[in-house]
């Protein structure tokens, strides 16, 4: 059965979405997961990867911009991103004892795929791995987390709806003290008179529930039952994509707009919080430039226009993490042990909004 998404609840979120309302509304962009649930050994964990250019046979630069509100986290990749404006071949999302695994996952899939360029020319492989904790619901340092695994999320990404919730590399976390995870969402823009997309994934494990807004309304104050820490602990990534011909400049200034967005819920960013960004574009799609001619050239909107698009970034996370919210499942505790951290009730949260005037009947 398929559980109700934020807007499905009525949830009355600002923008046009995407047909899917998801990351996958960007053409050829694919997610993929593996999800590892064995509730008596407590394994639950797993693997999000997140394809830009699909199954494409062939190494293609992804233009790209990284932003970190607060590093107590990682996301592999990024000093080659800071200083050349890409990365090739997928990004994945796991948890934070398995990051090794994954990426050497990674770079297995990317030798195996392009085999000719890694074979006959002098490329090489440095994929983006970024990790939240997810040490409260499930056994990390038991790092079940295989090659196997990542590859099987990277083969079997797909379009359509993304699964939500407790899936891959979300499976075990904790979000404002609910049950937290995998969520997406999308928005539709116009630039320059072309019409656009971005969307927008997030692995949601931070905050503590004092701090939970949705929409403005203050649910900390309302939801108390079932608390679990006393201090943030967690972490966020966010991974924002768009079709839209974007700089690496411009990517890295959206990246820094999941800012805005997680902080609509009311998350100061604690210090303890891997709090870590991806802007990508998929647009400007070519050979790797170790492949390509001397002289290159490149399409992107002026600065100038990019504030339709800095506010897509906004509302997509902004609603990415309340869908993962919404579909996330209850589960038992490992530490400390006995507890449930429980998923948001959608009765209670309905109501609240309501008496607000944020929902739409």
């Amino acid at each position: 059965m398929t559980k109700p998404r934020a807007r499905d609840l009525g949830l009355d979120f600002p923008g046009i979405p995407g047909p899917h309302n998801a990351i996958t509304d960007i053409p050829g962009v694919l997610v993929g997961y593996t999800t590892l649930i064995d509730d008596a050994a407590h394994i639950r964990t797993g693997v999000t990867a997140i394809l830009p250019h699909g199954h494409d046979p062939v190494p293609r630069p992804v233009w790209a911009g990284q932003f970190s509100l607060n590093g107590n986290g990682e996301m592999t990749g990024t000093h080659w991103i800071h200083d050349a404006g890409y990365f090739t071949g997928p990004v994945c999302i796991t948890n934070t004892h398995s990051v090794g695994m994954v990426h050497h996952a990674a770079t297995r899939w990317m030798i195996d795929r392009y085999g000719k360029a890694f074979g006959d020319d002098y490329v090489w492989a440095m994929p983006v791995v970024a990790e939240t904790y997810d040490g409260v619901l499930n056994d990390i340092n038991g790092q079940h987390v295989h090659a196997e695994h990542a590859l099987a999320a990277i083969e079997g990404a797909t379009g359509g709806i993304p699964a939500e919730g407790n899936v891959g590399g979300g499976t075990g976390m904790v979000c404002y003290e609910f049950k937290g995870g995998t969520g997406t969402s999308s928005r539709q823009v116009t630039l320059a008179g072309e019409d656009y997309t971005v969307g927008a994934l997030v692995q949601a494990n931070h905050g503590i529930r004092e701090w939970l807004t949705i929409l403005g309304v203050p649910l900390g104050r309302y939801m108390k039952e079932d608390l679990l820490k006393p201090k943030e602990t967690g972490s966020i990534i966010v991974v924002i994509g768009t079709d839209a011909p974007l700089s690496p400049l411009s990517l890295q200034h959206l990246a820094k707009r999941a800012s805005i967005g997680i902080g609509r819920h009311g998350t100061p960013s604690g210090n303890s919080s891997g709090d870590i960004f991806l802007a990508f574009s998929t647009a400007n799609k070519r050979e790797l430039p170790q492949l390509s001619a001397a002289k290159q050239s490149f399409e992107f909107i002026n600065n100038e226009l990019m504030d339709p698009c800095y506010l897509a970034a906004v509302e997509t996370v902004e609603e990415a993490v309340v869908n993962a919210l919404v579909a996330a499942d209850a589960m038992t505790t490992v530490k400390p042990a006995g507890l449930i951290c429980r998923a948001i009730d959608h009765n209670a949260l309905r109501d609240a909004m309501r008496r607000h005037g944020r929902l739409k009947e």
